[in-house]
C-alpha cells in the first residue's frame, strides 16, 4: 500500500513538472515567434495580441498533449515512440490553432494576426518540447560517456539486436557496472557506424588494437547465435589481447522472448564453450507426437529426466507424470514447474522402478501414452564397486518398466542410453547395453514400440567432472585429470533432451538412435579452459595433476559397436544404428539369472553374465581401449555420418 502511494506520488510529481515546464516553453515559443517576426521590436498592438492569444495556445496544446499521453511519459526512458507521439501532438495542435486563427480572422483578437507566427511557433514548440522530454535521458547518457567509479570500460562483440539492446541498457541505467566504449562486428557494412552513440570499430582482427587504444577492461560477447566453436575462437583472440574479464549473454536456446538486458549478462562457463549448439527440430512433428497425450518420465529428478519434463511441457501434453525415487529432486522440479504456471499438468510420483506392484498401480492410474525411461545409475567408478546395484536399476529396473509399459499398451517406450554401452569396459556401460537389448527384444512382443537413444556426456549434469574441476579451482588446485589423452563427447542438456524427443517422434520401433555429438574434447583441455575462465593460468596459478585411469574407464568413448552400421535420418544430428548381430536370443531368460546372483551375492558371476550378454564387454583396470581401435571406430562413424 505504501509502495503504491509512493508510486502514485512520483507519477503525479512528474506529470506536474511536465505540465509546468510545457507552460513555460509554450509561452516562450509564442513570445519568440513574435520577437523573430518583428526583428526584436514587438509593437504594443501586437504585444497585446500575443498576450490575448496566449491562453488559447496554452489550452489547445495542453489538451492535445494530454490526449497523446505526454504527461504519462517516462522521463528517464523516453525513446523513439515517445518522440513520435510528441511530434504528432505538436503538429495537430499547430493545425488546430492555424484553423482557429484563419476561421476567426475578422475577429478583433486575430485581425491582422501575423501569419508567420503560428509556423515559427510550431517549429519552436516542437524543438523545446522534444528537448525537454529527452533532457533527462540525454543528461544521463552524456554522463555515462565518462568513466564513473565502479564501471568497467566494455568492448561489445556483436553489433546486432542483442548488442544494441545491451548498449542501450548500459548507457541508460544509472547503476550499470559497464561503460560501452565500442563494438566489434564481422559485418563490414557496420564498420564506422554508431549504435546508441557507440562506434563499431571493425571485426575480430581489430580487437587487440581497440583494447589497447580504448583501455578496455572487459569484453562482452553479445552474439546469442554463437556456437561453442565460435566462442572458443573469440576467447582465443581476446586472450591474445590480454583481457582477463570476459562476459557473455545467453544463447538462443535460453532466451525466452529474444530480448536481452543487463541482468542476462553472465560469466562464461564451460557450458558455453562445450554445449551451446543451436538445435533445429521439427517442432510440428514433435508437437503432434506429444500434444494431448499422457507422458511418463522415469528418473524425472535427474539432469536429463528433469529437462525432458520441461521440454515435454512446452509441447502441450494432456498430463506429464514425473517418477523418481529421489523425493527432494522431485519436489524441486515440482516447485519450478509451478512457478512457471504449468503445475496443473504435472503429477509427481515417488517410486522405485524395481517395484513392479507400484509401477503397475501408477500405470493403471495414469494410463500413459508415452514413456521416457531416463532412470539409471550412471557413475562408472561407483558402479564398479557395486555392480549388483547397477544391475538392479539399469537392467532389472529397465526390464520391469518396459514390461509394465508393454502390458498397459503404451504407444512408445523411449530408453535413454549412453555411448558407454558401446564396447563397454565397465559395469555401467555393460548394463546399459543389456538394457538396449531388453527393449529391442520387447519391441516385437506387443503393440508398444520400443526405441533407444544413445549419446555421450551432457554438460552440467550432476556428478560430472565439471563441478569437480570447479571445486578444485575454487580451492586453489590442483586440478586432477586421470589421463592426458582422455577424451569425451559433450552435449548440452537442452540439446540432448530435444533431440531425444525428435528421435522418439521419428522412431517406428526397434531402433537405436545415435545423436551426433560433434568432435570429442580432451578432458585436460577442458580443465585448462576452466582455469583460464577463472582468470588464472594453468600450470602456473593452478597445477594439473594426472592421477591415472580409474577401473572401468576408457580413454575414449564410441558411438558404434563393431557390428553396427549407421543410417542417416531426416534430421542432420540424428542417425540410426543398424546392428548386424541384432538377434539377441534368450536375453530375457538370461536376465532372470541376475536375480539369483544378487540374492546369493555372487558379484563375479554378475560380471560373467554381463560378458555373456555383451560379448564386447571386457574387464579392465587400466586403459580400456587402444588408440588404433578408437581411431578406426571414429573414422568409421565420421564416414557414415557424412
Amino acid at each position: 500500500m505504501i509502495r503504491s502511494f509512493l508510486l502514485k506520488r512520483t507519477t503525479f510529481r512528474r506529470a506536474l513538472l511536465f505540465f509546468l515546464g510545457d507552460g513555460v516553453l509554450i509561452t516562450l515559443s509564442l513570445y519568440l515567434a513574435f520577437y523573430l517576426r518583428f526583428d526584436g521590436h514587438i509593437l504594443e498592438p501586437y504585444f497585446r495580441q500575443m498576450l490575448w492569444s496566449l491562453p488559447l495556445f496554452l489550452v489547445v496544446k495542453y489538451v492535445i498533449f494530454a490526449f497523446f499521453r505526454l504527461y504519462r511519459m517516462s522521463w528517464s526512458y523516453v525513446g523513439f515512440y515517445e518522440l513520435v507521439d510528441t511530434l504528432k501532438a505538436v503538429t495537430i495542435s499547430f493545425l488546430l490553432l492555424l484553423g482557429l486563427i484563419f476561421m476567426f480572422w475578422t475577429h478583433r483578437l486575430f485581425q491582422g494576426y501575423p501569419r508567420s507566427v503560428p509556423f515559427v511557433d510550431y517549429a519552436l514548440t516542437l524543438m523545446f518540447i522534444v528537448m525537454f522530454r529527452a533532457s533527462k535521458r540525454f543528461y544521463s547518457q552524456t554522463l555515462s560517456g565518462k568513466k564513473k567509479a565502479g564501471t568497467k570500460r566494455t568492448l561489445i562483440l556483436g553489433a546486432g539486436n542483442a548488442g544494441e539492446q545491451i548498449a542501450r541498457d548500459m548507457r541508460r541505467q544509472k547503476n550499470s557496472p559497464y561503460m560501452p566504449v565500442g563494438f566489434i562486428d564481422d559485418d563490414p557494412a557496420k564498420r564506422g557506424v554508431y549504435i546508441q552513440g557507440v562506434k563499431v570499430y571493425g571485426n575480430r582482427k581489430h580487437i587487440a588494437r581497440i583494447v589497447n587504444r580504448s583501455n578496455v577492461e572487459l569484453v562482452l560477447i553479445a552474439i546469442p547465435s554463437a556456437s561453442s566453436r565460435e566462442i572458443r575462437q573469440i576467447l582465443s583472440v581476446v586472450r591474445e589481447a590480454h583481457v582477463k574479464e570476459v562476459r557473455i549473454i545467453p544463447g538462443l536456446n535460453e532466451l525466452v522472448h529474444g530480448n536481452v538486458s543487463l541482468s542476462d549478462i553472465k560469466e562464461i562457463r564451460i557450458e558455453d564453450i562445450l554445449g551451446r549448439e543451436q538445435v533445429t527440430v521439427d517442432r510440428k512433428g514433435v508437437s503432434s507426437f506429444i500434444k494431448g497425450k499422457i507422458v511418463l518420465v522415469t528418473g524425472a529428478g535427474g539432469s536429463i529426466g528433469s529437462e525432458l519434463v520441461r521440454q515435454v511441457l512446452s509441447f502441450d501434453p494432456k498430463q506429464i507424470v514425473a517418477l523418481d525415487i529421489d523425493e527432494t529432486e522431485l519436489f524441486n522440479l515440482e516447485m519450478e514447474i509451478s512457478r512457471n504456471g504449468q503445475g496443473s499438468e504435472l503429477s509427481s510420483v515417488v517410486a522405485d522402478i524395481q517395484d513392479r506392484n507400484k509401477l503397475e498401480s501408477v500405470f493403471n492410474e495414469y494410463l500413459p501414452n508415452l514413456v521416457f525411461h531416463a532412470a539409471a545409475y550412471k557413475h562408472v567408478p561407483m558402479m564398479e564397486k557395486f555392480p549388483e546395484e547397477a544391475v538392479k536399476v539399469n537392467v532389472l529396473g529397465t526390464r520391469t518398466v518396459a514390461e509394465v509399459a508393454n502390458d498397459y499398451g503404451v504407444e512408445k517406450f523411449v530408453m535413454v542410453s549412453t555411448d558407454k554401452a558401446v564396447r563397454p569396459t565397465n559395469v555401467m556401460g555393460a548394463t546399459k547395453r543389456v538394457a538396449e537389448k531388453i527393449v529391442n527384444v520387447l519391441n516385437s512382443s506387443g503393440q508398444t514400440k520400443f526405441i533407444s537413444v544413445r549419446f555421450g556426456n551432457v554438460v552440467g549434469s550432476r556428478g560430472s567432472v565439471i563441478p569437480i574441476f570447479e571445486d578444485q579451482i575454487r580451492k586453489g588446485g590442483p586440478v586432477t585429470v586421470t589421463h592426458k589423452e582422455m577424451k569425451r563427447y559433450f552435449m548440452s542438456i537442452p540439446e540432448a533432451s530435444i533431440l531425444i524427443l525428435q528421435a522418439a517422434a521419428m522412431g517406428t520401433g526397434g531402433e537405436v538412435f545415435l545423436l551426433d555429438m560433434g568432435d570429442p574434447v580432451k578432458i585436460v583441455d577442458m580443465a585448462r579452459e576452466m582455469i583460464r575462465l577463472n582468470g588464472l593460468e594453468p600450470d602456473v596459478d593452478i597445477e594439473i595433476v594426472y592421477t591415472g585411469i580409474r577401473p572401468g574407464e576408457k580413454l575414449y568413448e564410441e558411438l558404434l559397436t563393431g557390428s553396427e552400421g549407421i543410417e542417416p535420418t531426416s534430421h542432420a544430428k540424428i542417425f540410426v544404428g543398424r546392428d548386424s548381430s541384432s538377434h539377441h536370443g534368450n536375453v530375457l531368460e538370461k536376465v532372470k539369472l541376475f536375480e539369483d546372483f544378487i540374492q546369493q551375492k555372487q558379484w563375479a558371476w554378475i560380471r560373467n553374465l554381463l560378458m555373456d550378454l555383451v560379448p564386447s564387454y571386457t574387464l579392465t583396470s587400466h586403459t580400456g581401449n587402444l588408440l588404433n581401435s578408437y581411431e578406426d571406430n571414429v573414422e568409421k562413424t565420421r564416414e557414415l555420418m557424412g
